[in-house]
């Protein structure tokens, strides 16, 4: 996946000025977030980026799919389904044991691409970064 068609701004005004879960992100942290991902783009017959989605995986056991948008004025078009199928389809991760993401809205549209609530919560934990 080819990191250098990527829209920096435009990725980055998206997150940290759009989104519920990258509020105020910087640049230099988009910028290394996507340089240890694999980055995903969606542009219009224009050229011009209208979406985005990174992954971070082993290959084998776990991949987690993060920052995933469509711009508004994109929205409506089937343009999430098609990033969706086209990230759940890659040979590459036909054999890793999981696809973990976190979503507060978009739970039905992800189901249409089998992922789920986790079985067994309670099994999982998380350490976060104190936010002071």
């Amino acid at each position: 996946m080819d990191t250098s068609r990527m829209n920096l701004d435009f990725i980055h005004d998206y997150l940290s000025n759009q989104s519920y879960w990258a509020k105020n992100r910087s640049k230099e942290e988009v910028l290394k977030s996507m340089e240890n991902s694999i980055c995903f783009g969606v542009f219009d017959l224009s050229h011009n980026q209208v979406g985005f989605a990174r992954l971070v995986t082993d290959y084998v056991v776990f991949a987690w799919l993060m920052d995933v948008f469509i711009a508004d004025e994109s929205k409506g078009k089937g343009l999430g389904k098609m990033l969706l199928q086209y990230i759940t389809e890659l040979p590459e991760l036909q054999n890793v044991n999981g696809i973990g993401l976190r979503t507060k809205d978009a739970h039905g549209l992800y189901q249409k691409f089998g992922f789920r609530s986790i079985d067994d919560p309670v099994t999982w934990m998380l350490r976060k970064k104190e936010i002071k």
